[in-house]
């Protein structure tokens, strides 16, 4: 059976001025008068409580590993380079910790962003948007900014005074104060982000003095521009806007998701409250709007789910604190599901259920997706080799009859150490190997370097061919080192078999 719960907030009567948000209030006011709507500013208040300190924890702890990981240093061998973590574009190379990614491994990071999506998508299920609320660069850098916004400027009611007010010196020192700091933020930004892509100790010096390279600047320029515009001016609007997030999450929830709630079950009918009288037949909710107030987003959580509410739960501090204030238990406004409110309001016992379709397959898409990762990395090779035969000519006939073919053969040590690469070929009976400065045999050794490909010329001479033998022949390289073995299918060939 359906339950439908009324949302609409009762109309007050004529004469009487109802309740309204800031927010409304401020959105009627700025009602577009054309094809485009202003930005309605939106001035978050302070509030203290569990969710917002995990904010804070979560923030200071994301902000460093931001600011931190490029100057990890992970020792490695030669001149291969010492940072822990690096995208090395002009080695072609990815670098994190002990892991060494080439190019033709791309693959990998394809599976890591596949596993990241599916790890979303399942989180969004069971709890709705807490990436957004919590973890998303927008959010934790908009919350830095607001916290700057709130050293100079004071909390919500001061910041709106002061934006009210005519131009002063108090005014003037306030605004050019916080541009200072967020520019400073903006830039720091921009400058660890392109730590990452070159050896931070070596580019920091480069940097300064005017002799480090043009995409880093270019880099780090872009990226103060967009984190001060986006942080500063734009916040709210990234997420509802320029986010394709905030309308596909719809696909991934349920009526037993995870959200940041209203339960109207217990707020309703809500209205003002006056110390020493009862709460018989009304709602706890006394329709203070603290929790519009401290909204980042600038929403009334009471309307329902919206596509803006980014779950981050500072409303649920905010009614938290009203109800201990009120006497009234905690909770009016929780992480609950559309079907326990249902389930309360019809009397019926509340079920929560975390393992359903939708939840399942996300996690067997996790679990496959990364034992496939998994498989790759004990599959990966250390030693690749790639085999290339001579074209022009194909094969040459030596004074004694016998055919010699011509080969290159690359050889990649993505390891960190020294590679002794033993060659051998399998084809026609009598063959024997050669390469130019070392002496003929069954088996070739090559000595390669580390993060390195290292091209050498390998000659394979047969004995002459009885009468009637010629064209290609079915021919294999064995390739070993230590205990990794490679097989490379080639082909050796006899040319003409008239000659």
């Amino acid at each position: 059976m359906t339950t439908l719960i009324d949302r609409t907030k009762p109309k007050p009567p004529a004469g009487e001025a109802g309740a309204v948000s800031i927010a409304e209030q401020q959105r009627e006011k700025a009602k577009p008068k054309g094809l485009y709507q202003a930005r309605v500013p939106i001035y978050p208040k302070l509030v203290h409580g569990r969710w917002r300190m995990i904010k804070w924890a979560l923030l200071i702890v994301m902000l460093a590993i931001y600011y931190i990981t490029p100057w990890i240093r992970w020792d490695r061998p030669g001149d291969l380079p010492d940072q822990a973590v690096l995208v090395d574009f002009a080695g072609r190379r990815f670098y994190f910790f002990w892991i060494q990614l080439w190019p033709q491994e791309v693959y990998f990071i394809t599976g890591l962003l596949v596993l990241a999506a599916l790890a979303l998508f399942l989180t969004t299920a069971l709890f709705g948007r807490l990436w957004c609320g919590y973890a998303c660069p927008q959010t934790v850098w908009t919350d830095l900014y607001i916290y700057v916004e709130r050293m100079f400027e004071g909390d919500r009611n001061a910041r709106m005074r002061l934006d009210a007010a005519p131009w002063s010196f108090n005014k003037l020192w306030r605004k050019v104060g916080k541009h200072a700091v967020w520019l400073g933020v903006a830039f720091g930004t921009g400058g660890a982000w392109i730590f990452y892509f070159h050896d931070a100790p070596t580019l920091i010096r480069t940097f300064w003095v005017g002799t480090g390279p043009m995409t880093a600047y270019i880099s780090c320029a872009i990226l103060t521009f967009t984190t001060y515009v986006f942080a500063g001016y734009m916040r709210e609007q990234v997420c509802t806007y320029m986010c394709p997030w905030p309308r596909i999450q719809g696909a991934m929830l349920d009526d037993q998701s995870f959200q940041v709630t209203y339960r109207y079950d217990r707020g309703e009918p809500r209205g003002p409250h006056k110390k020493g009288t009862g709460w018989e037949g009304r709602g706890d909710c006394i329709d203070c709007n603290q929790c519009v107030v401290v909204c980042p987003m600038g929403i009334d959580i009471r309307d329902g789910a919206q596509m803006e509410c980014i779950n981050c739960g500072l409303c649920i501090d905010a009614c938290d604190t009203m109800m201990d204030k009120v006497g009234r238990p905690r909770g009016l406004i929780a992480y609950d599901t559309d079907a326990a409110v249902a389930a309360r309001a019809c009397g019926r016992p509340v079920q929560h259920k975390l393992v359903r379709p939708r939840t399942l397959y996300y996690a067997v898409a996790v679990v496959v997706v990364s034992g496939l990762m998994l498989w790759g990395f004990s599959q990966r090779t250390l030693i690749g080799v790639h085999a290339l035969r001579d074209r022009n000519p194909t094969y040459v006939v030596l004074h004694d009859g016998s055919v010699r073919n011509g080969y290159t053969l690359k050889i990649a040590n993505r390891g960190f150490d020294d590679a002794q690469v033993k060659v051998r070929f399998s084809g026609p009976e009598g063959t024997v190997l050669s390469s130019p400065g070392r002496a003929g045999g069954q088996t070739l050794i090559f000595d390669v370097k580390p993060n390195q490909v290292t091209p050498v010329r390998v000659f394979v001479t047969a004995p002459e061919p009885a009468e009637g033998v010629g064209g290609p022949q079915q021919a294999v390289f064995d390739i070993s080192a230590g205990r990794e073995r490679e097989t490379l299918p080639t082909a050796f060939d006899y040319g003409d078999a008239e000659r």
